[in-house]
């Protein structure tokens, strides 16, 4: 498919996403296992990670215990590092206070309230710490990101876009007339209408793209660096895609569906996460009153 430009010019070739990342088994990581935050997980590479309570941080606490900017983490070749940056409540790692210290697996960083488990590389415990991540973040039936996890990406994009100046589009996709499908053919066969939509989703997004199951039928696809005129342009091809690929409902029987979708950009007046939705959601409902199987935008 074509990465968008920020005018909304075709600029280069990239390669499908798979849809949401999902954490490398083998690398080493921090897991929050005690308070604010519980369960969440982040990854250990050699750029620094930062851990505070500011939307624009790597890994947010969001606790008042939590300084803005709390601690840094970082990785030199095999070894791993946590540098407090000033805290107030100073960052404190098995219990004893740190300015700059190398992690060994097994270590407890206190981080305000809340406490994280450094994981080593290559730890059988980094797996089970996977399985307890795809089931908070994801959802079950699509393997798409959950409402809960989307919300909370989507409150870090707009501080990000808000600070950076940069625009962010919100699309918000609903599947037309899937309850008959559900009335005649049984919830089975609406589950798996659901799982290939959510396939189709999943060819389309690129890596930056934030893409959820949100209700029932009702999807959203979160676009950083995007404008409103270019995300227009992804939801009509989002659309056409859907339409024309025939669905399995049974193992007899294919019908092909449509979706209708609503498009909204980050502007004065929606500025936070349930305006931005809000705008979105109204112009979903114009898509769906105008004959759906169509794109609409808040503009």
């Amino acid at each position: 498919m074509n990465r968008r430009s920020d005018d909304g010019s075709t600029t280069r070739r990239t390669v499908i996403s798979p849809g949401p990342d999902r954490p490398d088994q083998n690398t080493a990581c921090l897991v929050v296992i005690h308070g604010e935050g519980l369960g969440k997980r982040i990854d250990i590479g050699e750029q620094p990670i930062v851990i505070g309570r500011s939307h624009e941080v790597d890994l947010r606490i969001g606790h008042a215990s939590v300084s803005r900017r709390h601690c840094e983490v970082w990785r030199e070749g095999e070894r791993c590092h946590v540098r407090d940056l000033g805290a107030t409540n100073c960052t404190r790692v098995n219990d004893l206070p740190i300015e700059l210290v190398e992690l060994v697996d097994g270590d407890h960083v206190t981080i305000g309230e809340s406490i994280l488990k450094f994981i080593g590389e290559g730890s059988v415990e980094a797996r089970y710490h996977e399985e307890v991540y795809q089931v908070a973040t994801h959802d079950a039936l699509t393997q798409l990101y959950n409402r809960r996890h989307f919300a909370e990406i989507f409150d870090k994009e707009i501080t990000r876009a808000q600070r950076r100046d940069r625009p962010l589009t919100v699309c918000i996709l609903d599947v037309d007339l899937f309850k008959p499908v559900n009335d005649q053919f049984g919830h089975i066969a609406g589950d798996s209408v659901l799982r290939q939509i959510g396939e189709i989703m999943r060819e389309h997004v690129r890596g930056d793209d934030v893409a959820a199951r949100i209700g029932g039928e009702e999807f959203a696809v979160l676009l950083p660096e995007t404008p409103l005129d270019a995300a227009v342009r992804f939801a009509d091809r989002l659309r056409q895609a859907v339409s024309a690929r025939p669905l399995a409902i049974t193992p007899d029987t294919a019908r092909t569906l449509t979706v209708s979708i609503g498009v909204a950009a980050l502007a004065p007046g929606r500025d936070d996460r349930s305006t931005l939705m809000a705008a979105a959601d109204a112009a979903l409902y114009r898509a769906k009153a105008q004959g759906r199987n169509r794109v609409c935008s808040d503009d």
